[in-house]
């Protein structure tokens, strides 16, 4: 279980980023957090990867505290930061130096066949297309077999056909281990495409303002009329959380 409580984030400038978080991820699921520009959704990203300090608040893995980077916990950037210097083989394996030699390239192996590029395992990432390069990301991070996988718009700069692809792939990867998984989009579509569940985020300061549930069977067909009516269900829910909160109501008897 992924535990998030009160969190929140603010800068030194006092930009509030965050402001009382509170998210319970069970072992499993797929959640997509989806919200406008400034919601704080990348911010929240890097707090469970341990990559930034909460200003308040606490997150836990499995009744573990997380303020640092996490050997359980896994991260796909936008863009694949991959390693020139390595092969695809040795960008996967990354990581892995402290496994016996066989089990090493076992999972490699297992990896790059899962996302479609076995025949490639000797090339260099200069050599690949972007959907590429993004699947070699995406098998370095299950490779590993992390309890949380986190993925921060990681097909926002791909097509839709190579979305679509590599949604296959993802999905692949996680029905074996099936890790948590945390995915930042602003699309809709992908949300439905991928998710358990949605949860729509309100900017300034970033919180979470509804959450949708997908119980859909998967694969998942986004002209089925389940998927049509989900999406039509968060793009309501984003609308709401774009509008400026309602103010409280003024008590008469206020004096």
């Amino acid at each position: 279980m992924l535990t998030i409580e009160d969190l929140s984030k603010t800068y030194a400038d006092g930009t509030q980023a965050l402001s009382g978080i509170g998210l319970d991820v069970p072992a499993g699921e797929i959640v997509a957090l989806i919200g406008g520009s400034g919601c704080g959704k990348t911010t929240l990203l890097r707090l469970v990867a341990g990559l930034d300090r909460a200003s308040a608040g606490t997150i836990r893995l499995d009744g573990e505290p997380i303020a640092a980077p996490h050997p359980g916990v896994g991260l796909v950037f936008q863009e694949p930061r991959l390693l020139p210097w390595l092969s695809v083989a040795g960008n996967v394996a990354f990581g892995l130096a402290d496994l016996p030699r066989a089990e090493r390239r076992a999972r490699v192996a297992h990896a790059l066949e899962r996302v479609g590029l076995a025949e490639h395992a000797g090339r260099w990432p200069r050599e690949l297309s972007g959907g590429q390069q993004q699947r070699v990301s995406i098998a370095r991070a299950f490779v590993a077999n992390p309890r949380v996988l986190l993925l921060d718009e990681p097909f926002s700069a791909l097509d839709a056909f190579t979305r679509r692809d590599l949604h296959g792939h993802l999905l692949a990867l996680w029905a074996e281990t099936r890790p948590t998984v945390l995915i930042v989009t602003h699309d809709v579509g992908e949300a439905v495409a991928l998710a358990d569940r949605a949860v729509v985020m309100r900017p300034k300061p970033g919180r979470l303002d509804d959450a949708v549930a997908l119980p859909l069977p998967r694969p998942r067909d986004p002209a089925a009329p389940q998927s049509e009516a989900a999406t039509r269900t968060i793009l309501a829910a984003l609308d709401r959380s774009l509008r400026p909160a309602e103010a409280a109501p003024v008590n008469a008897n206020w004096w």
